[in-house]
C-alpha cells in the first residue's frame, strides 16, 4: 500500500509500505477515506523533534472497516469509523475517568502512520466510533477533524471551563485554536477573543463564534486582553500553540481564579514557579482524550449543527503529501486534508 514517510527534515515521500494486518484479536484494519496533516507533524518535519530512521506519518483518520479481530464485538466490517489519535481500551480506570489518551494500554496512532491507504487500529472497540451510516461526502472533512483537532480544541475549552457567562480567550490561530473557538461557542461562552494576526484565520474564527480579535502578542497581547476585560483578564484561556511564550501569554491573560486549558504540544516550556504561584490560576491540559468526546462530536456533525471541516483549506491526493507539508510549514494552509 501507499503511505507517507518522513526520511529527514523537510523530506516527506509517499512510497510503498507493508500492508497492515490483524496482529491482536482486538485489532481492526480500515481503508482510510481521508487523513490529514497536523500542526504537531511539523515538529519532526522541521527537525525539532528527533526520530530514528524513516518514520510513517500521520495520526488522524476516518475510514471503512475492512477486517476485524476475533475479539472485536462493537465495530463491524463495513462501518464508517472515526478514531482518536491514541488507541485506548476505554475500559480501564483511567479511561473511565475520561482520560483515554492516558489509558494504561494506550497506543499512539502515529506509530502506524495514518497518512496511508490502509491502517491497523489496535483496541478497535475502545478506539473507534462508528457513524450512524455511510456519511455524505461533505461530512467527511468534519468527521476527520473530530479525530484530533476538534476533540483537542474541545478538550481545551472544557479544561478552561468555558461556558455560559464566561469570557474565553484563545491563544493560537491554527486548526486547534480555531476549533477551540467553535467549542467555546458550543459550550455557551458569552464572549470569545481570538488572538490572530492572519486575516483568513480571523475570518474563520469569527465564523466559528469569535466576538473579538486581538492581533497583539506577548506583553502587548496580555495588555489588550486585560483592556477588554476591565483589567481582570479572561475567565477561561485556551493555549493551543505549545511554546513558552504562548503558555505565559495564556497564564498572564487569565484572571485570578480563572482557568487555562493547555493543549498545544509543548516544546521548551519552563514556567516560573513564583509567578505561577501568585497568579492563582488553574492549569489543566495535556494530550486530549478525544475518545471521551467523539460520540457527542460525531452526533453534532451528523446533525449538521457544527462544521469543523472548514479548517481544511487545502485538499490534496495522498501522493502530493509533500506539498501539503510545505504549505502548512510556510503557513499557506491552515490544515491539509489528504485523500488516499
Amino acid at each position: 500500500m501507499r503511505g507517507a514517510v518522513l526520511h529527514a527534515p523537510g523530506d516527506v515521500r509517499v512510497e510503498e509500505r507493508d500492508r497492515p494486518a490483524i496482529v491482536e484479536p482486538t485489532d481492526a484494519v480500515i481503508r482510510v477515506t481521508a487523513a490529514c496533516i497536523c500542526g504537531s507533524d511539523l515538529w519532526p518535519y522541521r527537525g525539532i523533534d528527533t526520530y530514528d530512521g524513516p518514520q510513517p506519518m500521520g495520526h488522524e483518520y476516518v475510514g471503512v472497516v475492512e477486517e476485524i479481530g476475533d475479539e472485536v464485538k462493537d465495530i463491524k466490517v463495513g462501518d464508517f469509523v472515526v478514531g482518536s489519535f491514541f488507541a485506548s481500551d476505554n475500559t480501564c480506570e483511567i479511561c473511565r475517568a475520561g482520560y483515554q489518551s492516558r489509558c494504561v494500554h494506550k497506543v499512539p496512532m502515529g506509530r502506524f502512520g495514518t497518512q496511508a491507504e490502509l491502517l491497523r487500529v489496535p483496541l478497535a472497540d475502545g478506539t473507534l466510533v462508528a457513524t450512524p451510516g455511510m456519511p455524505d461526502a461533505d461530512l467527511v472533512p468534519s468527521l476527520l477533524a473530530a479525530s484530533d483537532v476538534l476533540g483537542t480544541g474541545w478538550f481545551g475549552a472544557v479544561a478552561a471551563e468555558a461556558g455560559p457567562g464566561k469570557t474565553v480567550a484563545v491563544v493560537g490561530d491554527g486548526a486547534v485554536g480555531l476549533l477551540a473557538v467553535l467549542a467555546a461557542k458550543q459550550l455557551g461562552a458569552e464572549r470569545i477573543i481570538a488572538m490572530s494576526r492572519h486575516e483568513p484565520r480571523q475570518r474563520l474564527a469569527r465564523e466559528f463564534g469569535a466576538t473579538d480579535i486581538v492581533t497583539e502578542r506577548g506583553a502587548e497581547g496580555v495588555a489588550r486582553i486585560k483592556e477588554l476585560t476591565g483589567g481582570l483578564g479572561a475567565h477561561s484561556v485556551i493555549e493551543a500553540v505549545g511554546t513558552e511564550e504562548s503558555m505565559m501569554q495564556a497564564i498572564r491573560s487569565t484572571r485570578p481564579g480563572g482557568h487555562v486549558g493547555y493543549v498545544g504540544v509543548t516544546h521548551g516550556v519552563d514556567l516560573p514557579g513564583g509567578e505561577l504561584f501568585f497568579s492563582s490560576v488553574h492549569l489543566h491540559g495535556g494530550p486530549a482524550p478525544v475518545r471521551r468526546f467523539l460520540p457527542e462530536l460525531v452526533q453534532l456533525i451528523w446533525a449538521r449543527k457544527i462544521e469543523p471541516g472548514k479548517v481544511f483549506d487545502l485538499e490534496l491526493p495522498l501522493e502530493e503529501a509533500a506539498e501539503g507539508y510545505r504549505a502548512m510549514d510556510e503557513r499557506r494552509a491552515i490544515k491539509t486534508l489528504l485523500r488516499p
